[in-house]
């Protein structure tokens, strides 16, 4: 049985949505290769990398809430092979520029810090953009290949005209998750000069919990793994639910560390959640500063939330303290 048909009710996809996208996506895919000409973005790129359920979407969210960043929308993830498309189309439909006598005002939305599981709600809600990253990636048992086959296989001109298109559109700096390739960020790193990459990183045991929840909620129990499958992947799946979670979270965590090693300082940001909730200010101004090391300045005056509530819950499940003690020695 595929993972799919073990989901929840609630997170299965919708076949005929699906079916129809494609249908789309390819009816427009002869227009979109014909905006593939710029290969570098004016603005840099801002990938947000780490484990899952660390606090990567709520960091999209309060990014894309600024103002002065653009990102993959739930209206461009529908046309996840025609990006440059989308994002004119989006601007067209929601850009104040483009309004005439309030026509199509039903297409705007607010950001409201809310998800599930990492899906949000709303046109201009920031999307995940799994299904463009996947056009690229020739991923098969897991979700990983090492860097140098990825050179080999993936249409790196392709890849980076989208993005550079995209961003081209926006004339701003564009923010979407990259945790797909936290085993790859040298790839990420050596194909876009113009870079951040923003290492969210959570308490470890708030962490697991949260990932075990998430795989409740997902499909109703805690045997099915959540997220992408990681090099690991095979080993862990000898372990119990508790134990493939918190090593899921440390080994992510460490080839993240490992691969933002040889990254310039200029292009990385380390954060712990914890400390973003306290004081999103003090993230947003190391921000501003790494955008302007990369010629590119955005508003100083910060306008974003002062604080973000997170209540850190004592962790008391042996389960999951005996696991954290398994890896976390």
């Amino acid at each position: 049985m595929k993972q799919e048909n073990k989901r929840s009710e609630k997170f299965k996809r919708n076949n005929s949505l699906e079916y129809f996208l494609s249908e789309i996506n390819n009816d427009l895919w002869n227009a979109e290769k014909k905006l593939l000409h710029k290969r570098k973005p004016d603005y840099p790129l801002i990938f947000i990398v780490g484990s899952h359920r660390s606090g990567s979407t709520l960091i999209t969210q309060w990014l894309s809430d600024l103002g002065s960043i653009s990102y993959p929308t739930n209206f461009m993830s529908r046309l996840y092979m025609t990006p440059i498309i989308a994002s004119k189309l989006q601007l067209l439909l929601t850009d104040e520029r483009y309004n005439f006598r309030d026509e199509l005002r039903d297409f705007n939305s607010t950001i409201n810090f809310k998800s599930e599981n990492g899906k949000t709600k709303g046109v201009l809600s920031p999307n995940e953009f799994w299904y463009f990253w996947r056009r690229f990636l020739p991923f098969k048992e897991l979700d990983y290949l090492p860097t140098q086959e990825l050179f080999e296989k993936v249409d790196v001109k392709t890849l980076t005209s989208e993005l550079a298109g995209v961003v081209n559109v926006f004339q701003k700096p564009f923010a979407l998750k990259g945790m797909i390739l936290n085993y790859n960020i040298d790839f990420l790193d050596k194909i876009f000069d113009k870079a951040i990459f923003i290492y969210i990183k959570r308490d470890p045991l708030s962490n697991i919990e949260s990932a075990l929840k998430a795989r409740e909620k997902q499909f109703g129990n805690l045997d099915e793994w959540y997220s992408f499958k990681i090099p690991e992947y095979i080993e862990l799946k000898q372990l119990n639910p508790y134990e493939q979670v918190a090593g899921q979270i440390y080994h992510i965590n460490k080839a993240v560390e490992n691969g933002l090693e040889n990254v310039l300082d200029h292009k990385k940001i380390i954060v712990k959640y914890e400390d973003f909730c306290k004081n999103p200010k003090f993230l947003y101004d190391q921000l501003v500063t790494k955008l302007n090391l990369q010629d590119c300045k955005i508003k100083l005056n910060y306008s974003g939330e002062e604080k973000f509530d997170f209540r850190r819950k004592i962790v008391k499940d042996s389960n999951i303290l005996n696991a954290y003690k398994k890896f976390y020695k």
